[in-house]
């Protein structure tokens, strides 16, 4: 998760960040933190809880420059604190660098052991700590061949933005994990996770950054050249397109909307193959409404609002505690009860993870009223973790894991459950199946 984004060469650069971050929110509730150069001074402000939490006018103008790297947090690596907050900062000889990270590296543990027996004394927690100690430690002459040294010791996915007080470096992994673009604003230079930011300050969207790809940006211009090859078998994240990412974005040169949509329609092919009947297809609201419209398009059954949400709660899915979650299933959703009462429903949902969320929301419909109810999911059953940026460490966590199908259904106490498959999820999204993760579905990993 995470969302990072970067303003180079103008005037509003801090602005322009903190309203970039407005739009990537959804990618991580825990932190918010920008900072900015002037091309002599860097300055920061970095806070635990949400934009409009953390940012006000007064903060806001202490970050001064036509430059600036923000970052939104949800952590997989860490614990939740103001020190693993980000952008991170080191001073060193080479001067002072701030670095903003979407990702997880899997080979992070193994070098901070290295580096703590040479002398370097963290004080962060996270991953993103290991990359700017690596870059201290370089005998680079150039901020670029810092990034060269430390990327060539490093396992695993990342997008990642650096600034200096000259120039601003942005990078992605040569798998290509996580999404990153490029855009442009007047004379000015933009970096974001997603182009849902870019359309928001008035940004063209321009191109992703590539896989394996380092593009830097100075005064004297935008340069770009491979730190590493791209790989050939690529593992761009198909999780972005079932949840992470919001439905206005395109990531991976596709729209996010209609690739749900198309999930959603490729599901109700084969729930239809295996009899399946309703009365009327709702969607859990937000993340699965695109699919829930799909699967109706698709399969004939009405579409309708059977479910409200109350958007003043954060997504359960990445609370951090089983209480908050629970806590927040109660709360979060209410069943249109004359919508549902007597009806086929058809419930349409992304994901299953843990299950505990859903399990209720099953318990409210049938309360409403429902005759039936039916649960498709837009996406295969998640039957191990993600060790590349997705808050599921232990396989303990995930239902999939550790019920089958039927099992679970009875769990949820569905009259049916299905699941999209593997072949039709990956023909949703029309890439090759070469060019996705899916390891969480497959329990098959790209990088051990």
């Amino acid at each position: 998760m995470c969302g990072v984004f970067g303003v180079f060469n103008h005037p509003d650069a801090a602005k322009l960040t903190y309203l970039g971050l407005y739009a990537l929110q959804h990618r991580g509730q825990e932190s918010a933190g920008i900072a900015s150069t002037d091309g002599d001074k860097m300055y920061s402000e970095v806070h635990m809880g949400e934009v409009s939490a953390v940012f006000n006018e007064s903060n806001l103008s202490k970050l001064m420059g036509d430059a600036a790297i923000g970052h939104v947090r949800y952590s997989t690596t860490g614990v939740s604190n103001i020190k693993n907050a980000q952008p991170l900062g080191i001073q060193s000889v080479k001067g002072y660098l701030a670095l903003a990270h979407n990702g997880s590296l899997v080979s992070a543990r193994e070098w901070r052991d290295k580096l703590e027996k040479k002398g370097s004394i963290f004080q962060a927690t996270s991953d993103t700590a290991v990359v700017l100690h690596l870059i201290a430690h370089t005998d680079g002459r150039t901020l670029e061949q810092g990034i060269d040294y430390a990327l060539s010791k490093l396992k695993g996915a990342f997008s990642m933005i650096f600034l200096s007080p000259t120039k601003m470096v942005a990078v992605r992994d040569p798998y290509g994990f996580r999404p990153l673009c490029l855009g442009k604003i007047g004379s000015g230079w933009v970096f974001a996770s997603e182009t849902c930011a870019l359309d928001l300050i008035g940004a063209e969207y321009v191109r992703d950054v590539e896989p394996g790809e380092m593009v830097t940006i100075d005064k004297s211009g935008v340069k770009s050249r491979h730190f590493a090859k791209a790989k050939t078998k690529q593992a761009m994240c198909i999780f972005e397109f079932i949840y992470f990412s919001r439905p206005d974005s395109m990531i991976y040169g596709k729209s996010v909307l209609g690739v749900r949509r198309q999930l959603g329609a490729n599901l109700a092919y084969e729930c239809l193959a295996k009899g399946l009947k309703g009365d009327v297809v709702i969607g859990v609201p937000d993340s699965a409404n695109s699919a829930a419209i799909g699967f109706s398009h698709a399969s004939g059954i009405p579409y309708d609002t059977g479910l409200i949400r109350n958007h003043y709660i954060g997504r359960t899915f990445i609370e951090p505690s089983q209480h908050i979650r629970d806590f927040g299933a109660k709360i979060k959703y209410n069943p249109v009860k004359e919508l549902l009462r007597g009806k086929r429903v058809v419930v349409v949902d992304d994901s299953i993870v843990r299950g505990t969320t859903m399990r209720k929301l099953v318990k409210m419909i049938h309360d409403a009223g429902a005759k039936e109810v039916h649960l498709a999911i837009s996406s295969p059953p998640v039957i191990a973790p993600c060790f590349y940026g997705i808050d599921t460490p232990n396989k303990e966590e995930l239902i999939a894991a550790r019920q089958s199908v039927e099992d679970i259904r009875k769990y949820m106490g569905v009259d049916s459950l299905h699941y999209l498959s593997v072949s039709g999820m990956l023909k949703a999204a029309e890439i090759p199946a070469g060019d996705f993760c899916k390891a969480c579905f497959t329990d098959k990993y790209i990088i051990k």
